[in-house]
């Protein structure tokens, strides 16, 4: 049994974000990966398990936080790289291409960057969510210019269906300087 999938749903409101993890929690057999407050007054509940428990606890959680839910998503199948990007800990050696993707919420941003790794072959450098950002989420990653073109496009592309789209940048030859700066 893979438990490669997660879900998680982006609420307005940190009491509604409760009562929807105890929800998503009582609806199916998951693990709570995080359940916390994020800037700008939000709560942030992500879980991981088998597809059908994740979608199911995911429906649940959204029927609890109903008109609080900001955004949401299940991802069937996650790439290995985006939990080390999210917990800042990916290993740089140095900045090929620099790709930057920023939206304005923290479930397209991942659903995004786990679209761009998938895409292209670059390395994610960090998902940095919401804290200290005003709401907002971005990721950055490297590779060479065609292959962060490529994610950042594949990324932008998930982002901006939603209409959450903050930015999004390609820095061909970034100063190493920058990576000091982001790690």
């Amino acid at each position: 049994m893979a438990n490669n999938s997660i879900g998680l749903i982006e609420l307005s409101s940190i009491a509604a974000g409760i009562q929807a993890s105890d929800a998503m929690l009582k609806a199916a057999a998951v693990d709570m990966v995080l359940a916390r407050s994020i800037c700008s007054g939000k709560y942030m509940v992500m879980v991981r398990g088998e597809v059908g428990a994740v979608q199911a606890a995911v429906s649940a959680g959204m029927s609890a936080g109903h008109f609080s839910v900001i955004d949401s998503f299940v991802i069937p199948n996650l790439h290995e790289s985006v939990f080390p990007a999210i917990a800042g800990a990916t290993k740089i050696e140095a900045l090929e291409a620099l790709g930057i993707v920023e939206s304005f919420s923290v479930a397209s941003l991942i659903e995004g960057a786990d679209a761009a790794v998938k895409a292209a072959n670059v390395q994610l450098i960090e998902i940095r969510l919401a804290m200290a950002l005003g709401g907002k989420a971005f990721v950055t990653l490297t590779g060479n210019v065609a292959a962060v073109e490529a994610a950042v496009d594949a990324a932008a592309q998930v982002v901006g269906q939603k209409g959450l789209l903050v930015n999004k940048v390609v820095i061909p030859r970034p100063r190493p300087e920058l990576l000091n700066e982001m790690i």
